[in-house]
């Protein structure tokens, strides 16, 4: 008898009602237990999950050991940031400061600077740091001198994810492959036949669709600049240089902005999954965590509502480049608290993080386990009886394989790191919207689509922007 394949959300649903049962044990913990206290930003899915583990632990472990673990949610990242800093800063109605909470490493560098993390190294022997995946825990590593100030819980990489369903349709027509996505190069030419495929289904001139948009233009930056053989700030003891190499940065402006302006990449909501939900772009680049948002419908312009396949890639890569690819996803900290505290947070984070369990995070969150005996799908199978749905089997399939095949990258942490990223994520995205919008304005109003275009794709614009934005990084390194 064939097995019964279980959604993702239906695993979740079963997930929360353990998470139900597990609380209600975890009453008769010791009567004096440790109390420690988790502060996330995880929603939907990534919630649920995580408070099923969370029951899971004071039910077990936990009442064994007297520590019972409460874990709030304290809304977007940015939230969660402004809260751990009122409350360590002792701001008027701000909560006791929690004893673990989730940071990206701009934000645990920024607290640590305060004094109030706790060194996690000397709880790790060698042999503990070992089971880790290669850089998860040297992201870690704040202050110098080996000590390790984020523990790695949960991870994702970037993936190329499509509708099987609109590609098919055009592959069939024009002969494009799959395969031609493998590179930036070769997304950049799919993406300009596709246009010119959808434009000619129409009687109107210069009015085809986009193929593909991005979440993470930083990560454009960081990981394209390494896979050409260059690093756009590197960081030693905090201390930032940069290397905003004008070839580079080049390569990746004829391969974002130059197609974005001409209409064969898009960019309009939040997210690119809710720009494929409304038939703007069928493919996007984006967090192997976000993946479950990709739509299952697409409603187009006049209402109307189809469904599609999901197919899952991997991220495009630069012709000739090294395989390099992203490396994201917060870890948790621990707050310089009492002995007892300190220790009972990371006796919940080693559980948390053991192959069985962070399997199941993975499972049921979308993000990848950080130990390596749990990163290949025979583990993944193995902390599930039921099948994945297919959707899930090929996120985590090719997220694995990811990390696998390339070296993964993340920029260290300095001062300034946050407001780096920030102009690296809208310097760009936001002039090829701006110039976009121009362009399909001068169209519309019967300039031709070539003059349209020429004043963005001279070297003279290319340049301007590109001292702008050089400068504006020099002054965030210093």
């Amino acid at each position: 008898m064939l097995k019964r394949i279980v959604s993702f959300s239906l695993l979740v649903c079963a997930a929360f009602m353990l998470c139900l049962g597990g609380c209600a044990q975890s009453q008769s913990a010791p009567a004096s237990p440790t109390h420690i206290s988790v502060w996330t930003y995880y929603n939907g899915d990534q919630l649920s999950a995580f408070h099923h583990l969370v029951g899971d632990f004071n039910s077990t472990v936990g009442k064994e050991k007297g520590i019972v673990v409460e874990s709030y949610n304290l809304g977007s990242v940015n939230d969660l940031q402004d809260a751990v800093v009122d409350s360590i800063n002792g701001k008027v109605g701000a909560q006791p400061v929690p004893n673990i909470f989730a940071a990206y490493a701009d934000t645990a560098y920024a607290i640590d600077q305060m004094g109030m993390l706790a060194d996690l190294a000397p709880y790790l022997s060698e042999e503990e740091r070992a089971l880790y995946v290669d850089g998860y825990l040297e992201e870690g590593t704040l202050g110098g001198e080996g000590a390790i100030k984020i523990f790695p819980v949960a991870k994702s990489v970037e993936l190329f994810i499509i509708s099987a369903t609109d590609f098919d349709a055009f592959a069939a027509e024009t002969g494009a492959s799959y395969d031609d996505l493998a590179t930036f190069e070769g997304l950049t030419k799919t993406a300009q036949r596709y246009y010119e495929w959808t434009d000619a289904q129409t009687e109107a001139p210069n009015d085809g669709k986009a193929l593909f948009g991005r979440d993470s233009m930083a990560n454009y930056f960081f990981i394209g600049a390494k896979q050409l053989g260059t690093s756009i700030v590197e960081v030693h003891d905090g201390v930032a240089t940069l290397d905003f190499n004008k070839a580079t940065v080049r390569k990746l402006w004829d391969n974002y902005y130059v197609p974005f302006v001409k209409g064969y990449f898009d960019a309009s909501a939040h997210y690119r999954s809710d720009d494929v939900k409304t038939g703007r772009i069928i493919a996007l680049v984006g967090s192997s965590s976000g993946a479950t948002y990709f739509p299952r419908q697409v409603v187009d312009e006049n209402g109307l509502e189809r469904e599609i396949e999901m197919k899952v890639l991997p991220a495009p890569q630069f012709e000739g480049g090294e395989a390099y690819a992203v490396q994201q996803g917060a870890g948790m900290v621990v707050v310089d608290s009492s002995p007892e505290e300190v220790e009972a947070s990371i006796e919940f984070l080693e559980w948390f993080t053991s192959p069985e369990r962070n399997t199941q995070f993975s499972v049921l969150s979308g993000y990848l386990p950080v130990m390596k005996s749990a990163n290949n799908m025979e583990a993944v199978h193995a902390a599930f009886e039921e099948e994945l749905d297919d959707n899930m089997e090929q996120v985590l399939s090719v997220g694995l394989a990811t990390v696998e095949s390339n070296t993964l990258y993340t920029p260290k942490a300095f001062e300034q790191g946050g407001a780096f990223r920030a102009v690296l994520e809208n310097s760009l995205s936001s002039m090829a919207i701006e110039d976009a919008a121009a362009v399909k304005a001068a169209v519309a109003a019967g300039t031709s689509y070539e003059e349209a275009l020429e004043p963005y794709l001279s070297d003279k614009y290319f340049n301007t922007w590109y001292e702008k934005t050089k400068a504006e990084l020099e002054a965030l390194v210093g």
